[in-house]
């Protein structure tokens, strides 16, 4: 199950946390291991641009078997607020993860964050390292990617053909009919329709793709080394052999990072914790268990 907590993040904005609790008995990776005790380390977790909170949810039930695991939607996605004129900047978000922790009583913890969720974490990491034992950067690069790439993600915004009728054409666009799509995808395709909703002529976002556009402008025309550097807990950097990140920029940021260590996801692409569960968390396991203890 997951519980919904309220917390009150930059300017007053209302976010969504979820905390999820009592994994499934089948799962043999979490049924032989004892329940979290009161006071168990937690974990927070952030997910990518047009992301949501139970995007987290197998990692989230994972985890909860022994930590207090708790997804964030972050600002302008899933069950938070999307203030027309809010601040959709880098210090916005890093200082809304900044009070989930500290309201939700986490701290220190781990942070593990997809793509921009990552970034987040790891500037949240520099910035107030009291509050952060342990970091997992999942397929975010720390280079600057530049104007090109921002005019891709409008264009790409642009080409989408919404609204859906249905949920299962949301499934089929992003998972076979996009044209970013090199192969067929079914995993993408569900992705995609956990952020859509229902609306009186079809299925739509439930994010507003400006909004998207805005948060992205804050990130890629700059690069992150500086502040990746600054990182001074252990810190995990994961990649999908065929995410975003490539191999020689992860390992640099490993090299980078006071304390890195690397971990890849075969088979997985810059959606591994969604797409490959299992194989996500055997990357990560052996880190975690060395952050968070045995």
């Amino acid at each position: 199950m997951a519980r919904r907590i309220d917390v009150t993040g930059a300017g007053g904005v209302r976010l969504a946390a979820w905390e999820f609790a009592d994994p499934p008995k089948t799962d043999p990776a979490v049924a032989d291991r004892p329940a979290p005790q009161p006071g168990a380390p937690g974990v927070l977790l952030l997910h990518g641009l047009m992301g949501r909170a139970s995007h987290w949810a197998s990692t989230a039930r994972w985890l909860a078997a022994r930590h207090r695991a708790v997804a964030l939607d972050q600002r302008g996605h899933g069950q938070s607020d999307k203030p027309v004129q809010g601040a959709y900047t880098r210090e916005a978000y890093v200082e809304d993860a900044e009070a989930a922790l500290e309201q939700l009583g986490l701290a220190p913890a781990v942070l593990v964050g997809h793509a921009m969720g990552a970034l987040t974490a790891w500037q949240l990491a520099a910035k107030r390292p009291d509050l952060v034992r342990g970091l997992v950067i999942c397929d975010m690069r720390a280079s600057a990617l530049g104007a090109a790439s921002q005019r891709e993600w409008a264009e790409w915004f642009r080409s989408w053909p919404v609204p859906f009728a249905t949920l299962a054409d949301v499934r089929r666009w992003f998972g076979e009919d996009d044209p970013w799509v090199e192969r067929p995808n079914p995993a993408r395709g569900a992705f995609y329709a956990e952020v859509m909703h229902e609306s009186a002529d079809g299925w739509r976002p439930v994010f507003e793709p400006e909004q998207m556009l805005n948060s992205r402008e804050t990130w890629v025309y700059d690069a992150h080394w500086e502040e990746l550097a600054q990182v001074r807990c252990p810190t995990l950097v994961v990649r999908g052999l065929d995410g975003e990140l490539g191999r020689a920029e992860a390992q640099e940021m490993v090299r980078v990072l006071p304390r890195g260590e690397y971990a890849e996801v075969t088979d997985a692409g810059h959606l591994a914790h969604y797409d490959r569960p299992v194989a996500w968390r055997s990357a990560v396991l052996p880190f975690l268990d060395s952050v968070l203890g045995d």
